[in-house]
């Protein structure tokens, strides 16, 4: 599957909604896990604002790729961000979209965003 990375350098991320488990099954409640290391998947909802645009976008990160509770507001950095084009078929029914998936979310200290600033 192609995976495009993302560039969030002039971009300025913020948490839109604290990260939860990400379901796998709906119907069991079954968790998604990592395919690669078993680790759980949380998703994350994010405000990005770039080229005078915003919107939110929800990204799965492994529960390893968070160092702390985050809270709504949070600036934060997204490492690894990629982006996969997926198409899926339900009920004769075609849809597509595009997925997003963090290595890591780390919160941005105000001190450390004034002197990127500068």
């Amino acid at each position: 599957m192609r995976q495009i990375p993302v560039d969030t350098q002039t971009a300025m991320v913020m948490v839109a909604q604290t990260q939860q488990p990400k379901v796998a099954n709906r119907q069991t409640g079954e968790i998604a896990l990592d395919r690669d290391t078993g680790v759980k998947l949380m998703t994350i909802d994010v405000t990005f604002v770039a080229n005078g645009e915003a919107e939110v976008l929800s990204i799965a990160v492994p529960e390893t790729g968070f160092t702390e509770e985050l809270q709504p507001g949070t600036l934060v950095t997204l490492t690894g961000l990629i982006a996969r084009p997926w198409e899926t078929e339900f009920n004769g029914q075609k849809r597509h979209g595009i997925s997003f998936r963090a290595v890591a979310v780390t919160a941005i200290q105000v001190g450390a965003m004034k002197s990127k600033a500068a």
